[in-house]
């Protein structure tokens, strides 16, 4: 097989837009193209107040007011009802005391606030939230009642409001003052003993009360799950690299003091655990100068713990040392300057140490030599490099200032599918995440609903345009009640929807990105799509020069390059990160667990999958389309098909020979008037999930299921054995096309290597006549020859290979070496 051969295998495979490798997906559903597609939106964003108060009252401000706070989303009116305390509360005569308790009632919903044993001035301090949209009342009823364990409780006092006399809050208006009101009885207008404090106002969803208020629409959730539906904003944790250079260690004391000891060192980070080579001559001052690189997360919870162990047989390993170091008392270096090693004296195990009869002193037996600093000059990355989102470093001393600012608008889901059984029927608890640099965001849970609306915004700046955000949509598996996976599965995880990536430098500047993204998962029964989810995006950029300043720039910190990591070192260090954000963010209230993070974050983005080994071979075909394309191009007009084109060819040809200084300066002509023809057709939307792309659509059933399939796998052993038999037919094709790639520069070493003689002789005496007629002819007469013979017309051609073609093919490859 030779180039025109490959270039052919290339152009047939794109042209049919499959391999063979397996039949598409008898089981996929048929979907319409257009429910895979981005589609745009028209929301109503912005703080909109309309003219009067609700049902023709006046506690509405009068004129429409629009602020740019909170302007990506769609305007949510609530009405707040903030419980602070109560004093002097009347006691029960038959128990002598007092258990009190509000209830805030508006018209069918009603919440309550937690109760108190004993207590006649208690304080609560929660806030309430009823959605306008569903307040079928004309009046909020704010009831104490006192908790009875035997009968029903007992009715202490109520206050009651006009909702047409409710006062609107507009932030940034301060908060409203909480008031003190005089208890009523429940019939008629007496007055009872005690008072509460309380504030009741109409808002919004900007409001400072609503992430932590009790909404009206999860007043069916338990109280163990009112925390995990709150929305919430996490940071993840400061990460570092962790440098040990093991240089050397002194004193090394075996418990066997026959031989000579044969020693490593081993250091522990937590859970990560790395040992140095085994010194390969038996010494009592071995050397290793290893470098050992670990995470670490601030607040450092964990130490360095360092153990020198001895070979002592081939099955065992005796410690003869061991020094654990807080993390706190190592140097952070900013950049690649040296470090001062130091020796630490390490606690002797075994005999004189750890033996009774000789006491529990601590005798140092051996005596270590490291140079251990935190690197401050790197990022650590804890997410793919292709879905980066943040690239400083770890030290804030070396961060630029930041270049825009990205707002997102979370508006809604639309057309969800049920994801868990609850009492017989399906229903879904959707939330929505979102994860842009060290900033993690967490919208809150909408209680059954296929078509929630959060309509919350949030804001991250922007330190690189270069930059992906990413926004996952999922299922609150933990509320606390008894709903069951819709797969059936007995676990209490958060399901996927489905998630969407932006790039930030495809995006517009200061305008808004108002579309529908399909939410899209690959299950093991196929491609499904589980809704659509609403964004508006805006990123401002607030500095173009340093903006067109960083496309110049590397993409990592200075010291990736300078000071590389191996990439086994980079893949093992982003596992362990990413490890350590998913402990970090699931001890938040509420907690980000561990499957959220690994999703949003792509853990399994390196575990084979045939599915995307044929999309990333079509993406290198695809690369190939234009290449082939020209050169039909150029092969029809040497055939003279158009014989317009072939002359226009000839004069173009002749002007660049006779001025050779117009070549550049028209190639780069022609790619400007390219890209300014290009300019009208350039995308009007942010890219999405291309199922296409991503060979989603036509993958075989058998392919899914490996690609879910554990690793190491669970399969049965003739399953497991007739995937490895067409993993070796897919790598037996790659083998052929690299061998044949080999073989074509083998014969290009062959020209000189004397391994034919008689072909190398040819060669070199065809060189020596050429360079001496490239010498005598001028260069444009060379030019202009063999222009016009590669131009010339079919019946001057011969259907046979060119005497060049027949030469290159006859040369020797080192393939007859091969076994």
């Amino acid at each position: 097989m030779d180039h025109s051969n490959l270039a052919f295998i290339l152009e047939k495979s794109l042209e049919k837009g499959a391999l063979d490798f397996a039949p598409m997906n008898p089981l996929a559903a048929p979907h319409h193209k257009d429910d895979f597609k981005l589609k745009d939106t028209k929301p109503q964003l912005g703080e909109r107040w309309p003219h009067g108060g609700p049902r023709g009252g006046g506690g509405w401000i009068s004129s429409e007011r629009a602020t740019s706070t909170y302007d990506l989303v769609e305007q949510m009116f609530y009405l707040y009802v903030r419980v602070v305390k109560a004093k002097d509360l009347p006691t029960n005569p038959v128990t002598g005391s007092c258990d009190p308790y509000i209830e805030v009632k508006v018209g069918n919903y009603k919440g309550e606030t937690q109760h108190f044993e004993k207590k006649t001035n208690p304080e609560w301090k929660q806030v309430f939230a009823f959605s306008k949209e569903k307040i079928q009342s004309s009046v909020v009823e704010v009831i104490l009642r006192d908790r009875q364990k035997v009968k029903r409780d007992d009715h202490v006092g109520k206050v009651v409001f006009d909702m047409h006399e409710v006062p609107t809050r507009v932030p940034p208006d301060s908060p409203l003052a909480p008031q003190w009101y005089r208890l009523e009885a429940l019939h008629g207008d007496n007055k009872v003993k005690g008072e509460v404090m309380l504030a009741v106002w109409m808002g919004t969803q900007a409001d400072e009360a609503f992430p932590e208020a009790w909404h009206s629409d999860a007043a069916s959730v338990h109280r163990e799950g009112v925390l995990n539906i709150r929305s919430k904003v996490y940071v993840s944790p400061k990460l570092w690299y962790l440098r040990v250079n093991v240089i050397e260690a002194h004193d090394v004391e075996p418990l066997d003091r026959s031989q000579l000891p044969q020693v490593l060192v081993k250091a522990q980070v937590g859970n990560q655990i790395l040992k140095t080579k085994l010194c390969p001559t038996r010494t009592t001052n071995p050397m290793w100068n290893e470098d050992l690189i670990f995470v670490a997360a601030e607040p450092f919870e964990e130490q360095l713990i360092l153990t020198v162990e001895n070979k002592a047989s081939p099955g065992k390993d005796e410690v003869v040392g061991r020094v654990d170091l807080p993390l706190q008392i190592f140097e952070r270096r900013l950049d690649y300057r040296p470090v001062h090693s130091k020796w630490f004296n390490l606690e002797r195990f075994g005999f004189g140490a750890l033996e009774g009869d000789k006491g529990h002193e601590l005798k140092f037996s051996v005596r270590l030599h490291l140079r251990v600093c935190l690197e401050g000059a790197y990022h650590v990355l804890d997410e793919s490099t292709m879905y980066i989102s943040d690239q400083r470093p770890t030290a804030w001393q070396l961060w630029k200032h930041p270049i825009g600012i990205l707002e997102v608008g979370i508006l809604s889901a639309q057309g969800l599918l049920p994801m868990k059984t609850k009492e017989g029927r399906g229903t879904t608890d959707a939330y929505c995440v979102a994860k842009y640099g060290l900033k993690w965001v967490r919208t809150r849970t909408i209680i059954e609903n296929f078509n929630p609306k959060w309509n919350e915004q949030y804001t991250w700046e922007v330190y690189d345009p270069s930059t992906v955000i990413t926004l996952g949509v999922f299922d609150n598996c933990h509320l606390g009640g008894g709903e069951k996976p819709a797969t059936g599965g007995g676990a209490r995880i958060d399901s996927r929807i489905g998630k969407v990536r932006i790039r930030l430098s495809t995006l517009e500047t200061d305008r808004i990105y108002t579309n529908s993204y399909p939410l899209l998962v690959l299950q093991p029964s196929g491609l499904k799509k589980m809704g659509e989810l609403q964004l508006a995006v805006r990123f401002t950029c607030l500095s173009l020069a340093n903006m067109i300043y960083l496309y110049g720039n590397p993409l990592l910190p200075k010291m990736h390059y300078l000071h590389p990591f191996t990439v086994n070192q980079l893949d093992s260090l982003r596992y362990q990160a990413m490890n350590i954000v998913a402990v970090r963010l699931g001890r938040a209230e509420p907690p980000l667990r561990k499957e959220i993070v690994e999703y949003m974050l792509d853990v399994d983005s390196h575990m084979w999958s045939m599915r995307r080994s044929k999309a990333n071979f079509f993406r290198i075909v695809s690369l190939f389309s234009g290449v082939i394309s020209i050169s039909k191009w150029l092969g029809e007009v040497c055939k003279w098909k158009n014989p317009v084109t072939t002359a226009l060819v000839h004069v173009l040809f002749f002007i660049l020979v006779c001025y050779p200084e117009l070549i550049l300066p028209t190639i780069f002509l022609y790619m400007f008037l390219i890209g300014i023809w290009n300019y009208r057709l350039r995308p009007r939307h942010p890219p999405h999930m291309d199922t296409k792309l991503s060979w989603a659509e036509a993958v075989h059933p058998d392919e899914l299921d490996e690609e879910f399939d554990t690793f190491p796998t669970s399969k049965q052993q003739d399953v497991a054995r007739m995937r490895y038999d067409r993993l070796r037919s897919v790598a037996g094709r790659i083998q052929t096309v690299m061998g044949d790639m080999a073989t074509q520069g083998e014969r290009f070493q062959a020209l000189l290597s004397w391994r034919d003689p008689r072909a190398t002789s040819l060669f070199v005496i065809f060189c020596l006549i050429a360079a001496v007629v490239l010498y005598i002819t001028p260069f444009k007469i060379i030019t202009l020859v063999t222009g016009l013979f590669w131009l010339r017309h079919p019946r001057f051609r011969s259907k046979q290979p060119s005497v060049p073609s027949n030469f290159f093919r006859r040369l020797p490859s080192r393939a007859d070496s091969m076994l």
